[in-house]
């Protein structure tokens, strides 16, 4: 099959790269944070995975708070 007649710089079917890395790196972080298997998170429906992300974040931050409360009692 040769060139094709009229390339486009869009793509139509498939996942970017830009779209790909992020998922790696939700992926990575979870992961990480969460001890879950690569496999376990990509095999995640998207909106659950974004709601582990979202619930992993808020735990940091609820960390963060505690240990400065506790940073300024001493």
């Amino acid at each position: 099959m040769g060139p094709w007649r009229f390339p486009s710089l869009q793509r139509f079917f498939g996942l970017t790269d830009e779209y790909m890395e992020n998922v790696y790196e939700e992926i990575f972080s979870l992961k990480h944070h969460g001890g879950w298997s690569f496999i376990e998170v990509y095999n995640l429906p998207i909106q659950l995975r974004h709601w582990f992300l979202r619930r992993l974040i808020k735990q940091f931050e609820d960390e963060r708070k505690e240990i400065e409360k506790s940073s300024k009692r001493k």
